[in-house]
């Protein structure tokens, strides 16, 4: 079977796992029951590669080639995330994962022996689209985020993660730190759709390698008011949160703006207001609070803590509060590692990139990390028009096996 019609089968078995009907796009998130047929799906194709799959304490699934307790701290691993955001994309993060399986099955029919054990993981919750925190697999294990704030954590319908494990007939006493598992990680090479548009300016560059990461944090912002009817209160005795949350989605766009060079070919800051939750939310009611998630970033930290900075007294002098929901600080990928896929792909780009990854979260813990990104022709991402041309796919996957065959081999 040729490398284009491998790829086309593993990537039509997810196809319609999670998919909405209306808007064409993906509903995969952590702990539902989409999540469960996609890990099913993992355990089934990497037992067909003879892999030994192993889960740790925040439920990320590790498929090894080879023994990683027999070597540690030597391990080569790959792979990224299966889950979407609401109404996401198809390549965003299961591209990874399918090429990295794929990598493997080329490496194993070429008759390569790993003189290091090679792993495929399965990150979990890494888009956050159900409980608020980006990343929320690798923060776990890594202690990024405390275990006790994760089990707390809660989606739109108040279920929390501890609740939702519970449903999942998991323990989520057992969820914590896990340093036992990421001894085992000598480096992490994460493949992964490119989410913008540098590589649509190069035409003969279907991949590049990741450097580094931007700065970038989700913040919470809640506003309160006072619920009353609709139709009799006059608009001078109201006090109506959502009109205070248009001012702060405002202020957001306003902050983020004033300090964004990019159309100047300078530094880039974005800020964006992405989800609210109105209370009662009823068509004739006032609302008595809103709840508005922010999600800041930028190509340098201190713009957009200028950023956040801003936003945090806008909500204050609204009456309302503010909190931290997680942040990343600039995270440049290891810079030998980098050099090494640099020599081994030859040629190949070089990119920073402003959407977070696990990759980022290893790399902040100390985990030699790098990224390779496959060029999207739409530059659009978190969205069903995401896409990646299968020729691009197909050659990400060679890359990724010849960067498998030199750490490993």
């Amino acid at each position: 079977m040729s490398e284009t019609r491998r790829f086309e089968s593993l990537w039509n078995d997810l196809h319609p796992v999670g998919r909405d009907g209306g808007s064409g796009g993906y509903r995969r998130f952590a702990w539902t029951r989409e999540d469960a047929t996609l890990r099913e799906w993992f355990v089934g194709e990497c037992a067909a590669l003879g892999l030994d799959v192993t889960e740790d304490r925040a439920g990320n699934q590790w498929a090894w080639w080879g023994n990683p307790d027999d070597a540690p701290g030597e391990g080569v691993v790959t792979g990224s995330h299966l889950d979407s955001v609401p109404d996401g994309g198809a390549f965003d993060g299961p591209l990874g994962v399918v090429s990295s399986l794929l990598a493997v099955k080329a490496l194993q029919e070429k008759g390569f022996a790993p003189r290091k054990p090679i792993g495929v993981v399965n990150f979990v919750d890494e888009e956050g689209a159900r409980f608020g925190v980006a990343c929320a697999g690798s923060r776990i294990i890594t202690g990024a985020l405390d275990a006790d704030r994760a089990r707390s954590l809660t989606d739109a319908d108040g279920v929390t993660m501890a609740e939702a494990w519970q449903r999942a007939g998991r323990d989520p006493g057992t969820l914590g730190r896990d340093d036992e598992t990421l001894a085992r990680v000598g480096t992490f090479v994460e493949l992964h759709v490119e989410q913008g548009r540098a590589l649509i300016d190069l035409d003969d560059a279907p991949v590049a390698i990741g450097t580094d990461i931007w700065p970038h944090g989700r913040f919470r912002a809640d506003l309160p008011g006072r619920a009353d009817h609709a139709g009799t209160t006059a608009l001078g005795n109201r006090d109506d949160a959502l009109l205070k949350a248009a001012q702060f989605i405002e202020a957001t766009r306003g902050a983020a703006a004033s300090r964004d060079r990019s159309g100047e070919g300078g530094d880039r800051v974005v800020a964006t207001v992405g989800k609210l939750d109105v209370v009662p939310g009823g068509i004739n009611a006032i609302a008595s609070h809103v709840t508005a998630w922010v999600d800041a970033r930028g190509s340098r930290e201190e713009d957009v803590r200028a950023v956040v900075g801003e936003l945090e007294e806008r909500a204050r002098a609204l009456g309302g509060s503010w909190r931290a929901e997680s942040w990343t600080p600039t995270t440049p990928f290891d810079a030998g590692l980098v050099e090494r896929l640099d020599a081994t792909l030859s040629g190949v780009p070089l990119l920073g990139t402003g959407a977070g990854h696990d990759a980022g979260i290893l790399a902040n813990h100390g985990v030699p990390t790098a990224m390779l990104f496959v060029r999207n022709p739409t530059g659009t991402s978190h969205s069903p028009e995401e896409f990646a041309e299968t020729d691009d796919c197909v050659r990400g996957v060679e890359a990724l096996v010849r960067v498998l065959e030199d750490l490993a081999g």
